[in-house]
């Protein structure tokens, strides 16, 4: 029989900010958190990592490229669980600024991680989402940096109050299209692959909570999108300016948020304080 007890889970968390997240949350969430991981041997030693620390967070494997890792991790929450109470959408990648890459290969595989991936997990989890459960997915202030180099059509169809999925998804693929025939530019995009995959994820954001807000059978579930800030990861060669534990904050705090809030709902977050399109 499923257990009651409240669980949590954070992707990506073996190193970096999700590594930072699952301390935090192992501190302060009254139930079970997850660690997760695509490699194994890699989050099992993370967790123990944490065990030495007097935590006690739990490990399961996932890929969010991989469909069967999604389903297995859902299953397994489900069987063991019933549900799921916060999910913190963390995983995703970045290339270097001084990458060789062809800016085709950057979209196509940047925004399939950081977008359509992260957007896979929540159509799987979300069903298993209880009442005033916590959605986090980590975006960035690249995004605000990127919409301000977007044409003035492009920035009426993103911040549209009411932007369906669809329209959201015709977008990203509107970006990988040009990437691919190198028109980026004259389409009214920036050059700027990481940044277009975290507009998508903050707007994703926006249409989930939106949807939830009409979900009667479940009260008061939360979807937020933010930005962790500057921190030393891998991710940022170690240039960051913070901590994990510093970068951990403000995901924190939307993934603690207290019962029936009035905001923030569907927003974007940086340093605790919700943040909108900048012209």
């Amino acid at each position: 029989m499923a257990s009651t007890r409240r669980v949590a889970v954070v992707t990506g968390s073996n190193k970096g900010i999700g590594f930072g997240i699952v301390r935090g949350l192992c501190k302060t969430f009254n139930g079970d958190v997850y660690l997760t991981a695509r490699n194994e041997g890699l989050g099992r030693k993370a967790v123990e990592d944490l065990k030495k620390e007097g935590l006690n967070p739990l490990f399961h494997q996932l890929d969010i490229s991989d469909s069967t890792s999604i389903q297995n991790l859902k299953a397994f929450l489900q069987k063991q669980y019933g549900g799921l109470d916060v999910l913190v959408n963390n995983a995703g990648i970045a290339y270097k600024g001084n990458s060789t890459a062809p800016f085709a290969e950057q979209a196509e595989v940047t925004l399939k991680v950081n977008f359509w991936d992260t957007l896979a997990v929540c159509e799987a989890f979300y069903p298993l989402l209880r009442p005033h459960a916590r959605v986090v997915n980590v975006s960035s202030l690249t995004s605000t940096m990127a919409f301000s180099r977007c044409s003035d059509s492009l920035k009426a169809k993103i911040k549209n109050p009411n932007i369906a999925m669809t329209q959201l998804k015709d977008l990203m693929r509107e970006f990988e299209a040009v990437a691919k025939s190198d028109t980026v530019e004259e389409n009214g995009w920036p050059k700027w692959a990481y940044a277009v995959s975290k507009i998508g994820v903050r707007v994703m954001s926006y249409i989930q909570a939106k949807a939830f807000a009409h979900d009667s059978s479940r009260p008061d579930i939360i979807v937020n999108s933010c930005c962790p800030g500057y921190v030393s990861t891998d991710m940022s060669s170690h240039k960051g300016t913070k901590t994990i534990d510093e970068g951990a904050v403000t995901p924190l705090y939307l993934a603690l948020l207290p019962p029936n809030v009035e905001s923030p709902k569907g927003e974007f977050v940086s340093e605790k304080v919700v943040e909108h399109w900048q012209n």
